[in-house]
């Protein structure tokens, strides 16, 4: 497969869009079904930490009735391993803040299928310290290296790569956009 790069011919930058990676459509769907599947894991953490809709966040600590979503993780017994004292130092109001943002813009954009690339580099950043303040490389692990935090990182990549937004996404019109055109970093 190969990846998304813009091309160069006579002076001007061309895109290789969703049809020129996948060529089958039901791998161009499939591909969109996991693009929303993994964005509405980012999103659905924002609403329920946001709301406290009952499932991992009851409504007593949601965001909103004062509860501390990172604080709360951070300063869990979920924290283990080598980086415990790093990620229970950082706890404070500024990491819920941008764990929230992080949660929600992740989330909103992979959905849309619009700035994939910035989602995917944000929400493998989120999943790799999630990962390494779980600590999983340890005795009574599932799986020492490769666990939902790894998977769900490679599926963003997937997404970015394959140009993923823009099948059941506004990906093919975000990139049409001017400010999108002249920063390519955006897509």
């Amino acid at each position: 497969m190969a990846t998304i790069t813009p091309t160069r011919t006579s002076g001007t930058t061309e895109t290789r869009t969703h049809d020129d990676v996948l060529t089958s459509v039901a791998a161009r769907r499939t591909l969109a079904g996991l693009r929303l599947a993994t964005g509405f894991i980012f999103l659905w953490a924002f609403l329920d930490k946001t709301f406290g809709l009952g499932y991992s966040t009851p409504s007593e600590n949601a965001w909103i009735n004062g509860g501390a979503p990172s604080q709360g993780f951070l300063n869990s017994p979920a924290v283990v391993g080598p980086f415990q004292g790093f990620f229970q130092g950082i706890a404070s109001p500024v990491t819920d803040v941008l764990f929230m943002l992080g949660m929600l813009g992740v989330g909103a954009a992979v959905m849309l299928g619009i700035g994939t690339r910035v989602a995917a580099v944000a929400g493998t950043a989120i999943m790799l310290m999630m990962w390494a303040a779980e600590w999983p490389l340890q005795s009574g692990s599932t799986n020492p290296l490769v666990d939902y935090h790894i998977v769900y990182a490679l599926a963003l990549i997937l997404v970015a790569f394959a140009a993923g937004g823009d099948t059941w996404g506004l990906g093919r019109w975000w990139k049409s956009l001017p400010v999108v055109q002249k920063n390519r970093w955006l897509v």
